[in-house]
């Protein structure tokens, strides 16, 4: 008899859940968040169970590491996919976790990536990078707009970045709250820009090996550090079945829904990776500027429209494009990308 198993997963505890063939619910238990516990509780179904889904939660990293070292066969549940009828009246984690059981019993439930265990240090590494350096820049233009509105100075962000202010400092008054407010800026820059070349340097030194980082190199806009992030957050590129999947996972397309060619509402545009969508965001911006064939796109885009639409334009054609440059192993055409 085939056995399902749902794990509905929270901060501090889960449930389990386990459903037969006909759906008949056969356990169901509540956790602490202890690998351990979990392994006890399902060991005696193990011969019996098919498969068990864990909801692509923050934190499923322990969990579901732990039931793949023991030779179960885990799904992830894309959560974005799997939403519940708005109409039921009552819902409880018990509910959740034989539902989750339920879909993976009837062979409808919309699955998402597990990335492997041992690349997943190298990719959070480069995700907290991102995060400090949008801490960083957060800090330089509070640091901008308090030199413009206090002194009348205008720094752009690299001098900021770059430059120790020392003699200004100086010649404020020590005691003044604005002398305080303008250092702790600073020194907080500084020490944000010593953090994320230490983690460059760090995630630069393992790019060797890796599939398609030189062909992303030759994409317009894309440096070293861009090819890494596009590379790890996208994983095995096949299984995106077509470039639309690919963009859309990319946040790089429209969200539309339409009726007799009427809109009829809107989907969720942030659904996707969000690290991605912020990969080609900035590429677009770096080609833009330095690619000629780039930056004539852009200003025909912005010419029929705006710039906004314009930017989008551009980061839309540099996912498509790095879609096939990692899919065929192949450096950057100009003419297939504008052609």
């Amino acid at each position: 008899m085939g056995l399902y198993s749902g794990i509905d997963l929270h901060a501090n505890n889960h449930v389990v859940g386990i459903v037969d063939e006909k759906g008949k619910r056969v356990l169901k238990k509540r956790l602490v968040n202890e690998a351990e516990l979990t392994l006890n509780l399902l060991e005696p179904y193990r011969e019996d169970l098919v498969g068990i889904v864990v909801e692509s939660t923050y934190n499923w990293y322990w969990l579901v590491d732990a039931l793949m070292e023991h030779e179960y066969r885990v799904h992830l549940a894309n959560p974005s996919a799997i939403q519940r009828y708005n109409g039921l009246k009552h819902l409880n984690d018990d509910h959740d976790a034989f539902w989750l059981a339920d879909l993976l019993r009837l062979g409808i439930l919309k699955e998402g990536y597990i990335y492997p265990k041992e690349e997943r240090p190298l990719r959070d590494l480069l995700r907290k990078r991102w995060h400090l350096v949008k801490l960083r820049t957060s800090l330089v233009i509070s640091l901008k707009n308090i030199l413009a509105r206090s002194f009348g100075i205008r720094l752009s962000a690299s001098r900021i970045k770059e430059q120790a202010l020392p003699s200004f400092l100086s010649s404020l008054p020590p005691e003044d709250p604005l002398t305080l407010v303008i250092r702790t800026n600073k020194v907080s820059i500084d020490f944000l820009t010593v953090q994320i070349e230490e983690i460059e340097s760090r995630v630069l030194q393992e790019v060797k090996g890796k599939p398609s980082y030189d062909q992303l190199l030759s994409l317009p806009g894309v440096g070293k550090i861009l090819a890494l992030t596009i590379q790890l957050e996208t994983g095995p590129v096949d299984r995106f079945p077509k470039v639309g999947n690919y963009a859309s996972y990319c946040r790089k397309v429209d969200s539309r829904w339409l009726s007799n060619d009427k809109p009829k509402g809107k989907g969720n545009p942030r659904n996707g990776n969000r690290y991605l969508a912020w990969a080609f965001s900035e590429a677009a911006e770096h080609a833009r500027r330095s690619d000629p064939a780039s930056r004539k796109f852009y200003n025909r885009k912005r010419s029929q429209s705006n710039e906004a639409v314009a930017h989008s334009a551009l980061a839309h054609k540099l996912a498509r494009a790095a879609y096939y440059l990692m899919r065929d192993h192949v450096p950057f055409e100009e003419k297939k990308m504008f052609g």
